[in-house]
């Protein structure tokens, strides 16, 4: 599923988001400033709002949603980041255009104990981590469901592309279940479907309420037919040898079923966090200011889910 703005639209959406990074105290985490993101949010164009719509009633079977042609002036730019934990706290209209985006999708959220709850994340190579799996990494990122340990994990992610790599190789990679599904046989599906695997934190979560052994869990639920997904084949293990081959036959069948995505500069892709995995391909940072930079953002659809967990009814949980 595609949707590439017209120059008009991107017009519109360089006003909106000019206007809200404009909006004082011009801080992304400030509730006041995020109270008129969700009122400009509804009047983004009307082609994109059908289109965001119609995603989230039913992703398709791969699952992804790209917007291309959103106003990101790569020549206005500041350096790439390069530090560890890197967020974007300041209003910048790329940073507001990642929040017009994904509010419009469902409600903004962050955890308290990953980049200290920042609603806007940098993914960017970092100096010394190059081998972590990690969005600070630039090797191979295996693919996973955001935060598949969390029992609140993110119902979609949004990635905002700012810079790609300078060789063109570091694509996300996507794969999703409903296309993998056909590819395992009856006996596989009900393994994957009992409680006989645990997923620990990744490594960009503080994990300090998260120490405890991981209790066992299944990867797939929900409907036989069309299931949700629960993976990370970094952090996921088997608790059986049952178990483990197969995970191992559904891992092939993601990598026979998945696609990359070479986002460029203004191009934003929502991935539905419960029918599909991602990763990255590798590439190779250069830590000259001009590495590959994306804007993360989470949704979740229903908010009273977690209210126990959201301070002040606020977008963070603890």
């Amino acid at each position: 599923m595609r949707c590439d703005l017209t120059g008009q639209e991107r017009a519109v959406m360089e006003d909106l988001a000019g206007r809200l990074a404009k909006t004082p105290p011009g801080l992304v985490d400030d509730p006041e400033w995020l109270e008129e993101a969700r009122a400009l949010c509804c009047h983004l164009p009307v082609r994109l709002l059908e289109t965001v719509r119609r995603y989230r009633h039913d992703p398709g079977p791969e699952g992804v949603l790209v917007i291309g042609n959103l106003p990101v002036d790569t020549a206005t730019l500041p350096p790439t980041p390069t530090v560890p934990g890197s967020v974007e706290r300041t209003a910048t209209v790329p940073a507001s255009l990642a929040v017009l985006v994904t509010l419009t999708l469902g409600e903004l959220v962050a955890y308290r104990e990953e980049k200290s709850g920042a609603l806007v994340q940098n993914v960017v190579p970092v100096l010394g981590r190059e081998s972590s799996q990690s969005n600070a990494g630039s090797v191979p990122l295996e693919m996973h469901v955001e935060n598949a340990f969390h029992p609140h994990r993110p119902d979609y992610v949004g990635l905002l592309s700012l810079r790609h790599d300078q060789d063109g190789t570091g694509g996300t990679i996507t794969s999703s279940i409903r296309e993998a599904l056909p590819l395992l046989s009856d006996h596989d599906r009900d393994v994957l479907g009992r409680p006989r695997f645990a997923t620990e934190p990744p490594p960009s979560f503080q994990a300090s309420s998260h120490d405890a052994a991981p209790a066992g869990h299944p990867l797939l639920d929900g409907d036989p037919g069309d299931p949700n997904l629960k993976v990370d084949f970094f952090a996921t293990t088997a608790l059986d040898a049952e178990a483990a081959q197969a995970m191992s036959r559904l891992r092939t069948a993601f990598l026979e079923t998945s696609r990359e995505l070479m986002l460029a500069s203004g191009e934003m892709v929502l991935v539905d966090n419960r029918v599909v995995i991602h990763g990255r391909a590798s590439f190779t940072p250069r830590y000259d200011g001009h590495d590959r930079w994306l804007h993360r953002t989470f949704v979740s659809l229903d908010n009273r889910r977690t209210r126990a967990h959201r301070p002040g009814n606020g977008p963070v949980m603890n």
